[in-house]
């Protein structure tokens, strides 16, 4: 076996263990919407949004302040589960190498906590808040299609005939869950709005970080990446936006010492275990099978957390709702059956193309 053919299987167990990696993301990904939408009927939480309200705040603000909170709260444990992982693994002094000597990737995972953080995890709880997890689970399915044009763009990544053909049906699917959904609640008089604009924060937040976390991972391992990207994340939730909402006068502390009753410490222990390892797995499939592939494959989630909330909560979508699911998915498995020969090489700028395509 010659040096090229070598080259090319080892490229080939790449990719296999890419997918694997993204499939992983999506079964951790969809059992995090069962502790996370079940964290909203548990007190302190519910107790905390009637405090809000008896301090004359209005129902809406007690929903986001609360959704913050809780937010907050999932960062810590994600972090504290990340922790354990890499302490297991051995790699704390790599984390320290990548901050202190390769700041300039570290300002990447800070403007990728921000867009998974206050946007994107932000938002879905919002949507799981206002509107219900089965809504939240699909809402930003489309989001493989913003990390998918700002990694061709931004990134150089290549996108096939084939994988913008999964695009255009998954944009479909997200037409027809958001104009639906927004349309009965028009009709029916209720007010939801803060639930789609979740939804929608949701999506273009996970599609962005992906992006903006592929060009922090090109110098670092995405184990510490994923470490550090949640570390910044938990600075911002409790040295940043928490202290300032309860100096703001919103009662986010009440009933705190229910935090650590059984039932809630086991939501949250669950919520940090399901979230830590779906973002490591996502981390580790961006620069195998690239950032609009691995976030294709990571959008199965939606499937599992349909399934998973229906087993354990008994919520289910809509028609429509399921319809929209349908057709994200059908133009996510567009994007997974691709040939692998078009993933051997991810960037227009990649050498090993060149030489793959001039070899006999």
């Amino acid at each position: 076996m010659d040096v090229s053919e070598k080259r090319l299987q080892d490229r080939k167990k790449r990719i296999k263990y890419g997918y694997l990696m993204a499939i992983f993301c999506a079964l951790f990904w969809g059992i995090w919407y069962v502790p996370g939408t079940f964290v909203w009927i548990i007190d302190p939480f519910m107790a905390v949004q009637d405090a809000i309200i008896d301090a004359g705040h209005s129902a809406d603000a007690s929903f986001l302040a609360t959704a913050v909170f809780i937010t907050g709260l999932n960062a810590l444990t994600v972090m504290l589960a990340l922790t354990i992982w890499n302490l297991y693994l051995g790699k704390f002094r790599e984390m320290r190498r990548t901050i202190v000597e390769l700041k300039s990737c570290t300002k990447y995972f800070f403007f990728g906590a921000i867009c998974g953080g206050p946007m994107a995890i932000l938002g879905s709880f919002i949507a799981m808040g206002f509107i219900g997890g089965a809504f939240a689970a699909v809402a930003a399915l489309a989001y493989p299609v913003i990390g998918t044009l700002i990694s061709s763009t931004w990134l150089g990544q290549k996108v096939s005939r084939r994988a913008l053909a999964g695009i255009l049906i998954i944009i479909m699917g997200s037409i027809t869950i958001y104009a639906t959904g927004l349309y009965d609640d028009f009709t029916s008089g209720e007010a939801r709005i803060w639930g789609y604009v979740g939804g929608v924060m949701a999506l273009l937040g996970w599609g962005i970080e992906g992006a903006v976390a592929a060009k922090g991972i090109d110098v670092s391992e995405p184990d510490v990446a994923i470490q550090i990207r949640f570390l910044l994340e938990t600075l911002i939730w409790w040295v940043i936006a928490i202290p300032a909402l309860l100096i703001l006068g919103f009662p986010l502390l009440t009933n705190a010492m229910e935090l650590f009753s059984p039932v809630v410490l086991a939501t949250l222990v669950l919520l940090g275990i399901t979230f830590g390892f779906c973002y490591v797995s996502w981390y580790k499939s961006f620069p195998l099978i690239g950032v609009g592939r691995g976030q294709g494959i990571g959008s199965l989630y939606g499937v599992f957390a349909v399934i998973f909330l229906f087993i354990f909560t008994g919520d289910s979508p809509g028609i429509w709702l399921a319809a929209g699911a349908i057709l994200c998915v059908v133009g996510t498995i567009l994007m997974f059956t691709e040939d692998s020969g078009n993933l051997e090489c991810l960037r227009e700028s990649d050498g090993g193309c060149a030489e793959r395509e001039e070899s006999p």
